[in-house]
């Protein structure tokens, strides 16, 4: 049986109302997809805080709050995922991809455009009733 990891997941939105996608390294599961940046919570954090050191040490965000969105559960067979997804709003820095990662801002109607893996279309749903 697969554990289920347990992601906290951003969607970043800056004031022209861009959200930030990166895109997956190739040899990583779902690979060549894009992406909502995050990255597992470690034992004795909150979502918040991963999400805080995650942004900080992928795309160089200092990011001040995060507000829950909404969870998702994905069973992709191979690996079991919970995502923890928040809403990033308060942020300062300029998005890099610090470990080699293309980084994007995409207007929120052109994520329709973007292949996500099969667990993030529920957070493009979410992100386009916004519109």
């Amino acid at each position: 049986m697969n554990k289920q990891v347990h992601v906290a997941v951003g969607v970043i939105e800056n004031s022209t109302q861009q959200i930030l996608l990166a895109k997956r390294h190739a040899h990583l599961h779902q690979g060549d997809k894009w992406e909502f940046p995050g990255g597992k919570v470690e034992v004795g954090e909150t979502t918040s805080q991963a999400l805080i050191r995650e942004l900080k040490e992928e795309v160089d965000l200092h990011v001040e709050m995060t507000t829950p969105m909404m969870e998702i559960h994905h069973d992709y067979g191979d690996k079991k995922v919970m995502l923890d997804i928040h809403w990033v709003r308060d942020f300062s820095g300029t998005a890099q991809g610090l470990e080699g990662q293309a980084v994007k801002w995409v207007a929120k109607q052109d994520l329709v455009n973007f292949e996500f893996p099969a667990a993030n279309k529920a957070i493009v749903d979410k992100i386009l009733a916004t519109i």
